[in-house]
C-alpha cells in the first residue's frame, strides 16, 4: 500500500511539472560571448537548401511571451540584415504563468486562433519569413497559429524557429506546414529557452538554411 501511495505521488508529480513546462519561465539568458550550454538541434523533417540569394529579403515575424523568443528573433534580424515583426494577440495573456498555462492548453485543444492586434503588412515584399515560437503544449503558440492562417504565404520560403522549456519542440514544425501548404518549410531552430546558448549557435544554423557567408 505504501508503495502504490508513493508511486501515485511520483504520477502525480511529474505531471504536474510537465503542465509547468508546457509554457516557458523567462529564465533565458542570451549570452554571445559565452560558450553554447545546449547545441541548436535542427529538425530531421524540414528541408535544408543551398545558400540563399543575398538579395532575397527576409522578415522575423515571432510571437514571445516569456521574452525568450524575443531575443532569439532580434538576433536572427541582425545577422541577416531583415525586418522584423511581433505578434501580439488583440486580448493580451493574463502575466499571472499559471492561469496562461490553462489557457494556452484551452485555446490549443479548441483549435482557437486568436486576433491579432495587428495584421503584418506587404508581406509581397518578402522572399523569406522567419517565424518565431515559444513552445506552447508541444506545437505553436496560438498567435502564430493565427498569423499563418491568416496570411497569403504562398510560394514564400519559411524558416521556423522555436523555444522550449525542456520538452522539445514536439509537433511544432507539423504544424506549421500544415498552416503554410504552399510555402517551403525548411529545417527549424530549437532551442531550450531555460538554458544558456551562444550567438555561434544561430550562425550556424543559418548557415545550414542558406544565410551562411
Amino acid at each position: 500500500m505504501k508503495k502504490y501511495i508513493v508511486l501515485m505521488v511520483a504520477v502525480a508529480a511529474v505531471g504536474a511539472f510537465a503542465a509547468m513546462a508546457a509554457l516557458q519561465k523567462p529564465a533565458a539568458v542570451f549570452a554571445p560571448s559565452q560558450a553554447a550550454h545546449t547545441a541548436a538541434a535542427a529538425s530531421q523533417t524540414g528541408e535544408t537548401v543551398p545558400n540563399i540569394p543575398k538579395d532575397k529579403k527576409a522578415l522575423v515575424v515571432y510571437f514571445s511571451y516569456s521574452g525568450n523568443t524575443r531575443i532569439i528573433a532580434e538576433q536572427i534580424r541582425q545577422s541577416v540584415d531583415g525586418d522584423i515583426v511581433e505578434l501580439q494577440p488583440l486580448t493580451p495573456y493574463s502575466a499571472d504563468y499559471d492561469t496562461v498555462v490553462k489557457q494556452g492548453k484551452q485555446e490549443i485543444e479548441s483549435g482557437f486562433k486568436p486576433p491579432l492586434k495587428a495584421k503584418v503588412e506587404s508581406l509581397a515584399a518578402y522572399d523569406v519569413i522567419f517565424v518565431g515560437t515559444p513552445i506552447w503544449w508541444y506545437t505553436i503558440a496560438p498567435p502564430v497559429a493565427s498569423f499563418l492562417a491568416e496570411s497569403d504565404l504562398a510560394g514564400k520560403t519559411i524558416i521556423p524557429f522555436c523555444t522550449h522549456g525542456g520538452y522539445g519542440p514536439g509537433h511544432n514544425l507539423e504544424d506549421i506546414k500544415k498552416l503554410a501548404p504552399k510555402s517551403r518549410v525548411l529545417n527549424e531552430l530549437v532551442l531550450n529557452g531555460s538554458k544558456t546558448y551562444a550567438q555561434k549557435d544561430i550562425l550556424a544554423w543559418l548557415s545550414k538554411v542558406g544565410f551562411g557567408e
